[in-house]
């Protein structure tokens, strides 16, 4: 490890990509300390803590959200506009032919930022209004000049956010949203680790010791899943051109376990947000029916068991349908057999296809009992221990997939230094 490290160091243009980054996530979490003046603070943050459906907004947020800080929105608008994009890939046949063109991925990218602007509007007034319309009293009345400001303060905070993201995954050293994440989540471990502390007596030390056990385990099965794969040998036909003869190669097409990485929990999380979220609205309404229907609405989701059922078959569900959007089984045998590639004991053609997504079916169910476990993590553990992870099962997730891509992207540039004689 020492001498990767040196290695790292001493290649001149990686050292100075590796300090870029950091400082600019440095600027990042400065940003997210600055806070949008006329809200308590504290009492925000307490309400965070007890809301686990706030806490889960709180962490793509980097941490901002609990500061009301110009940052605030975080990356969740620029997420939620790119997945509205895939949908919309998928669905619609313009967009679809569009992304199968070479500049087609770079226009795609672009309306997901002209996206994200009108969707950061509106998730900062969604969120102002929703802190208005809480018992505590958390944040005032605010003047249209207020309004006006905040909305576009931290409609601009996600915009420089965005921006950012963007510079440092130029500089190949991971991508630039998922680290922005990374580093809001690695923010927060010293304070929690500091509240376990400032309540902790001897006759915690067994569960704590639990609690170290189950994280230990959990971090050996993130990376064991993010990792694990399924080789489907491939053999390739030999081919006669002139004089020279191609192909007679064996190899493998890899089938990993957890395509979807962590989309899924994204794509379950922005599901259960929207009901309770839309509900606060209609809490306070005339109507006897729609405000105990809110209420109840509300009620239901604070429900530990209810939530976490939800939550586990919403990020199951999800599994399965964000594969079969990026897994196309019929193109993949399709382009095998253009290239002379065939599975051995299958027909070229419809049979390929239809084996990889049996094969696909097969190590989903495993990939997504474990997506839905990781996410429901913390509920599981805290009748346990009887304290909350330091760091929950969404969060080590996204952090520990983040690592790995970013070692892997920064050995592919050593490689490829060593390749060029640097």
């Amino acid at each position: 490890m020492w001498e990767k490290l040196r290695q790292i160091w001493k290649t001149r243009d990686l050292r100075k990509n590796i300090l870029f980054v950091l400082v600019m996530l440095v600027i990042f979490r400065i940003a997210a300390h600055i806070p949008i003046p006329g809200i308590d603070i504290q009492n925000l943050r307490q309400l965070f803590s007890q809301n686990q459906v706030l806490g889960l907004l709180n962490i793509f947020s980097g941490g901002g959200m609990e500061n009301f800080s110009v940052m605030m929105l975080g990356v969740a608008p620029f997420i939620t506009a790119s997945i509205i994009m895939q949908l919309l890939t998928m669905i619609v046949p313009s967009l679809e032919a569009l992304s199968k063109e070479p500049h087609g991925h770079e226009t795609i990218n672009r309306y997901t930022r002209y996206l994200t602007v009108p969707l950061a509007i509106l998730q900062s007034y969604s969120f102002i209004t929703l802190l208005q319309r809480q018992s505590n009293n958390l944040i005032g009345t605010f003047t249209t000049f207020q309004w006006v400001s905040a909305i576009i303060t931290i409609t601009a905070g996600t915009i420089f956010l965005m921006w950012l993201g963007e510079l440092i995954s130029e500089k190949k050293i991971g991508n630039g949203i998922s680290l922005i994440i990374f580093s809001g989540i690695m923010a927060g471990v010293p304070l929690q680790i500091q509240r376990t502390l400032a309540v902790f007596d001897s006759s915690q030390v067994f569960n704590i010791l639990i609690f170290l056990a189950i994280a230990i385990i959990t971090i050996v099965g993130v990376v064991t899943m993010t990792e694990g794969q399924r080789n489907i040998p491939v053999n390739y036909a030999k081919r006669i051109r002139g004089n020279r003869m191609y192909g007679g190669v064996n190899t493998h097409l890899p089938l990993r376990v957890n395509m979807a990485g962590v989309i899924p929990i994204i794509f379950a999380i922005s599901i259960i947000l929207f009901p309770p979220m839309i509900a606060q609205f209609f809490v306070g309404a005339s109507t006897g029916f729609i405000a105990n229907a809110a209420q109840f609405m509300i009620n239901i989701f604070q429900n530990q068991l209810f939530y976490g059922i939800f939550y586990f078959v919403l990020v199951f569900a999800f599994t399965y349908f964000y594969t079969y959007i990026i897994f196309h089984p019929f193109q993949i045998a399709e382009n095998l057999q253009k290239q002379g590639g065939f599975i051995p004991g299958i027909r070229p053609g419809r049979h390929t296809a239809e084996y990889l997504q049996g094969t696909v079916n097969k190590i989903l169910l495993a990939g997504a009992l474990f997506l839905g476990l990781i996410a429901i993590l913390p509920i599981l553990i805290q009748p346990i221990t009887g304290t909350n992870l330091v760091i929950g099962g969404t969060s080590l997730l996204i952090v520990v997939s983040v690592v790995i891509e970013t070692v892997k992207q920064i050995d592919s540039q050593l490689t490829m230094r060593d390749y060029e004689g640097l």
